[in-house]
């Protein structure tokens, strides 16, 4: 195994911070950005270490591995580039595990994709993960032969505002999960007409939504006053916000008898002007193939700022 000394924080944060799509570099400060980075960055740090938890996640997953074999590796993949790898599940589903690459140690390039697979197949290969998950800024579709994965959608909340929202929509907070079976049904329809869309996206959980109800973040959408959806975000997720200070869409969904009149652009405005702090980032993460909902986004003024690929182990 090619394992390598583990960084500092500070230097994780700045090879993070180099692989950031330039135009978020306009949205933050560096310095501001490096801090939030190095708080990410450092549960990585700690699931390299620290075997207690690693005991954690191997009798709470329950597939045959040791403790030692679920910590995370800083490891050298030759010729000049290190990553920071773990060992996932998707879903939490122990027959789909996958070693997800959290971070390297400069931008990736199309070269870099067989000696990264070889060392995940290396370092991991017990488990039989399905793929390799790497993070870059480069377009979807930029790295042949690889499988599209999430995109991360994002504008700065200042920037979305303004934009054109049919009279008959708005929003209101959400008291309480009384329509949570009504979005649960929208989804059920969405994944009837789309078979593949129970891939790409769900409904959150009932738990989820009702802190983001007590935050005042989860809002009902009222097309001439009648409930057609929820939209909904909170605030700097599980370091889904690249280290800026964010809010992450968490949910936006609309019943059927409301789809199909061009809705689905407004509905990311109408959360941005929701939303209680309007110098924040807005960050969603939409699959790349659920063209829908990342054209809806793209017509909102969310711009594409990078996204997970997948490399078949």
């Amino acid at each position: 195994m090619l394992r390598a000394e583990l960084p500092g924080l500070s230097q994780l944060a700045e090879f993070s911070l180099a692989a950031q799509h330039p135009l978020t570099r306009q949205w933050q400060d560096d310095q501001t950005r490096l801090e939030r980075l190095a708080a990410i960055h450092g549960f990585d740090l700690q699931l390299a270490t620290d075997l207690e938890l690693a005991g954690q996640r191997a009798e709470f997953l329950n597939v045959g591995q040791d403790a030692q074999a679920f910590l995370n590796r800083w490891v050298r993949v030759p010729p000049d580039l290190h990553a920071m790898l773990s060992i996932r599940f998707q879903g939490l589903d122990v027959t789909k595990p996958f070693v997800d690459a959290s971070l390297l140690s400069r931008p990736l390039t199309g070269l870099d994709l067989p000696a990264l697979a070889e060392v995940a197949r290396e370092v991991y290969g017990a488990f039989k993960p399905l793929y390799l998950r790497l993070w870059s800024a480069a377009p979807a579709g930029h790295f042949a032969g690889t499988r599209p994965d999430k995109r991360f959608l994002a504008a700065p909340i200042s920037q979305l505002i303004g934009a054109h929202v049919p009279p008959e929509l708005g929003t209101r907070p959400a008291q309480d999960l009384s329509r949570y079976d009504e979005a649960q049904a929208a989804y059920a329809d969405v994944d009837a007409q789309h078979p593949q869309h129970t891939e790409q996206a769900a409904l959150q959980d009932q738990a989820d939504l009702q802190e983001s109800t007590e935050a005042g973040t989860l809002f009902d959408v009222l097309v001439w006053g009648e409930w057609a959806g929820y939209v909904a975000a909170t605030e700097n997720a599980e370091g889904d916000t690249l280290g800026l200070s964010a809010y992450v869409v968490q949910e936006i969904i609309l019943a059927p008898a409301f789809r199909g009149y061009g809705y689905g652009a407004a509905l990311s405005t109408l959360l941005a002007r929701s939303l209680p702090d309007q110098s924040r980032v807005l960050i969603g993460t939409v699959h790349a193939e659920n063209r829908g909902a990342v054209t809806a986004a793209i017509r909102a003024g969310r711009v594409d700022v990078g996204g997970w690929i997948q490399v078949a182990l």
